[in-house]
């Protein structure tokens, strides 16, 4: 790429924009050029206000820059957004409007009908739907959205299987990282040698996302997949990556071997998050784990193992993901890489 395009990070000093500042360090489309926040951050040097928490330092083109108030105008043409759900859907409308692309982790606009739910190994088609989108937006800009990041895990160990064999009912359980409630998160008196058995909206989160994620792109709209999930969902004292114990029944009767062998069938997308393996399947029965295998990939790996019968319904395994990068920043960054390569950005 000649030159770089300008991007923008909302919610910046938050865990989520922490993350995604981190990974745009260096990238070869991508230059940092804006970070914004609430108007209690809003005119501060970046380095002074935020509470740093990520293991590099500060990159140092966003280190000494000013931070702006979500609403003013920003000098990037995509914008990320970590914000918190409680203000991200007003603000993400507002900058759609002024034109431009806005790529979301937040929850907001995830099961609107014109906005794409995203993960580009699976639904790129889905981005045609921005056309649509674009219509209501004066000036071109449009919103597209990333999965929850225990869905992204899921989603993408169970596609290859959907794909090939159908599903007629999954159920799954998780055990989610400390680090997925952002910062401060859970109190320590609350997780240490603790598990909590309820994570808010999680659960619904998980069972409504994959049926979008999954579905047909007919003219103006998704038609969702169908099928049955049930999800419960827990928060462990592990610091990062989720892991998720999946049951499923298949439509089509299917083999272990055939099953392992369609976790081979995705392709690489040629983009610079791209993992050279969507999944990475274990033998191994005591893998995934996250302290051998969060950085599979770059942390953009999903791992999967021990797969083997299940005596209520077909098949059961074990699917693991970093949720921080795989599961929210990585996927955002992915997903604005896709859009640049196929030149969705006008």
């Amino acid at each position: 790429m000649e030159k770089k395009i300008n991007v923008g990070v909302l919610g910046c000093t938050g865990a989520v924009g922490q993350k995604l500042i981190a990974l745009l360090e260096n990238h070869p489309w991508f230059e940092t050029t804006e970070v914004a926040a609430s108007e209690n951050s809003a005119g501060q040097k970046y380095s002074e206000r935020v509470n740093w928490k990520e293991a590099k330092a500060i990159p140092e083109n966003v280190k000494g820059m000013t931070i702006k108030k979500c609403g003013d105008k920003l000098n990037a043409k995509i914008l990320f957004s970590g914000l918190d759900s409680s203000v991200a859907g007003e603000i993400e409308d507002y900058y759609a409007n002024e034109g431009y692309a806005v790529i979301s982790n937040s929850k907001n606009h995830r099961m609107t009908g014109d906005v794409p739910l995203i993960i580009p190994e699976i639904n790129h088609s889905h981005f045609e739907i921005i056309n649509i989108q674009r219509k209501r937006f004066s000036k071109g800009g449009f919103i597209v959205t990333n999965p929850n990041c225990s869905t992204i895990v899921m989603v993408l160990a169970l596609y290859p299987i959907y794909k090939n064999f159908g599903l007629e009912k999954v159920i799954v359980s998780t055990m989610q990282a400390i680090s997925g409630a952002g910062y401060p998160g859970v109190p320590s008196l609350d997780i240490i040698g603790n598990v909590v058995p309820y994570i808010k909206d999680e659960e619904e989160k998980m069972q409504t996302e994959p049926l979008k994620i999954f579905g047909e792109l007919e003219g103006d709209k998704i038609n969702f997949a169908d099928f049955t999930l049930s999800a419960m969902c827990n928060r462990v004292p592990v610091q990062n990556g989720h892991t998720t114990s999946i049951s499923f029944k298949t439509r089509k009767p299917a083999t272990k071997e055939a099953i392992i062998k369609s976790f081979n069938e995705y392709e690489h997308l040629g983009l610079p998050f791209s993992p050279e393996k969507v999944l990475q399947y274990f033998d191994d029965p005591a893998r995934p784990q996250p302290t051998l295998d969060l950085y599979n990939g770059n942390g953009m790996t999903v791992s999967v193992g021990n797969l083997r019968e299940c005596n209520v319904l077909d098949w059961k395994m074990t699917a693991f993901g970093h949720n921080t990068i795989r599961g929210a920043a990585g996927a955002a960054i992915l997903n604005a890489e896709y859009l640049v390569k196929n030149e969705y950005l006008k």
